[in-house]
């Protein structure tokens, strides 16, 4: 699966554009994740459990959306994004949204 930013795929055509597909998480902070931000605000530096944290959701989210456009026939997705929103206190989503398409090599 290639997935991309940008409209098109150098070297590739688009045959056939499928739609929108998603993939998205909700992580919740942890508890003593938030001491060590905590601590961590008072003397500097990166907090890297949320560093972590956010990776894995966004590589969890982009895994999401591969699969629901692979399941549509789907070999690419382009014009991928990235949000985050808050959902409650101590809880956000991440979501990856992009286009599915087929390409073929021109």
């Amino acid at each position: 699966m290639i997935i991309v930013t940008s409209d098109s795929i150098p070297g590739k055509r688009i045959v056939e554009v499928y739609g929108i597909v998603r993939g998205n998480t909700i992580r919740a902070r942890h508890l003593g994740r938030d001491l060590m931000a905590v601590i961590r605000n008072i003397v500097g530096g990166e907090v890297s459990d949320y560093t972590k944290m956010i990776a894995e959701s966004r590589e969890q989210a982009i895994d999401r959306m591969a699969a629901e456009a692979q399941a549509l026939g789907a070999n690419a997705i382009v014009t991928t994004r990235l949000s985050t929103s808050s959902m409650m206190q101590g809880a956000a989503e991440l979501l990856a949204y992009g286009t599915a398409v087929k390409v073929e090599d021109e």
